[in-house]
């Protein structure tokens, strides 16, 4: 045996060498697949922050960098059993590694009626009369296991129109008061994503409710909706100016392990699950590198005065063709405000 190991020459063969050229092409990859990480550091200790669909996914990824830098974090979610159980394990894994007593709770929210947000954000309001940061994170696509199912919520909208669009406006807009309120200067960070480029929207009927009844697809809706996401905070930005609140949205980019996937094609089978995982390990981002941008949109000091952006990878960037179009924007929110009845909402609050 020391004779056979004393005469192996590693070097006689070329296969040590591609298999480490394989490795390293691979992790390189990976590397920038995963994006940028948050080049922020800034605690943003005592400061409220509410995200929506916090117990899984980037949410949860989000939850626990915003609590780890000292801020009480408000997970909004429809599963509070899970929550309530997220909520301590993030608590226990942030007193192991930083030895911080974490403020991390959930609050029942819904997206899918309207009614349970207004519920929200009035329960909000009565313990949280300020209101630092608000992420709306939550979202659906693929939300049942058969395919391009035309689904419409309680209030009669189509499903992810109404949970990654119709209710976070909503949300948003009900919480504006609180945000306005905070020293620190409010921040709303919306959650879009790559899909918006792929989205079509007409002006003429900007919510798409005419063409759902007609040709539905399920890609074609979430596209439609983050498309309607990146319009609404470009135009509600121009609508705070003057005020201490900011508005910005990001992309995650393409994220695996996420709830997202659960009823998509890639999760159909196991025979497909074994062929694309290498390639979803790959070229996807994991939930925590899809939490970056939205934690530096969140404890950035120097983006205090930033609003009505599109970010990617901590950066700044363009938005597709529509979703850079003024007029489309602006008729998509005064569409978007006349179906939530924002104003009559407000009346009601100032006669009161």
């Amino acid at each position: 045996m020391d004779s056979i190991l004393d005469q192996a020459d590693p070097f006689a063969s070329w296969w040590p060498y591609i298999i480490a050229v394989a490795v390293g092409v691979s992790m390189t990859i990976r590397t920038i697949m995963g994006g940028q990480r948050c080049p922020s550091s800034n605690q943003i200790e005592r400061q409220v922050v509410i995200i929506t669909g916090g117990y899984t996914g980037i949410g949860k990824e989000m939850a626990k960098a915003l609590a780890e830098r000292s801020a009480h974090v408000i997970i909004a979610v429809k599963d509070m059993k899970k929550g309530e159980v997220i909520c301590d394990i993030m608590k226990r894994e942030l007193k192991c590694k930083s030895n911080m007593n974490a403020t991390v709770v959930p609050k029942y929210l819904d997206l899918r009626s309207f009614d349970n947000v207004r519920r929200f954000a009035q329960e909000i309001t009565k313990e949280y009369p300020v209101v630092d940061i608000l992420i709306n994170n939550a979202g659906i696509i693929f939300p049942f296991k058969t395919r391009n199912q035309y689904t419409k919520s309680v209030d009669g909208y189509e499903m992810h129109l109404q949970v990654n669009y119709l209710a976070p406006q909503l949300l948003t807009h009900l919480l504006l008061p609180n945000l306005m309120k905070s020293e620190s200067g409010g921040r709303i960070i919306n959650v879009s994503g790559h899909a918006h480029a792929a989205a079509k929207m007409d002006i003429d009927d900007p919510l798409n409710i005419g063409t759902y009844c007609t040709k539905f697809h399920d890609r074609d809706s979430f596209a439609h909706s983050k498309l309607a996401v990146i319009l609404a905070t470009k135009w509600l930005a121009r609508e705070l100016k003057g005020t201490t609140v900011t508005v910005n949205c990001f992309t995650p980019g393409l994220v695996r392990g996420t709830e997202h996937l659960r009823n998509s094609p890639l999760m159909s089978s196991i025979c497909v699950k074994f062929m694309t995982f290498p390639w979803m390990w790959l070229f996807m981002k994991t939930p925590f590198d899809g939490a970056q941008c939205g934690i530096y949109l969140a404890t950035e000091p120097n983006l205090k005065t930033i609003s009505g952006e599109y970010f990617n990878d901590c950066l700044i960037t363009k938005a597709s063709e529509l979703g850079r179009d003024g007029q489309l924007a602006k008729k998509l929110y005064k569409e978007t405000i006349k179906i939530l009845k924002i104003d009559e909402i407000e009346k009601d609050e100032e006669s009161e």
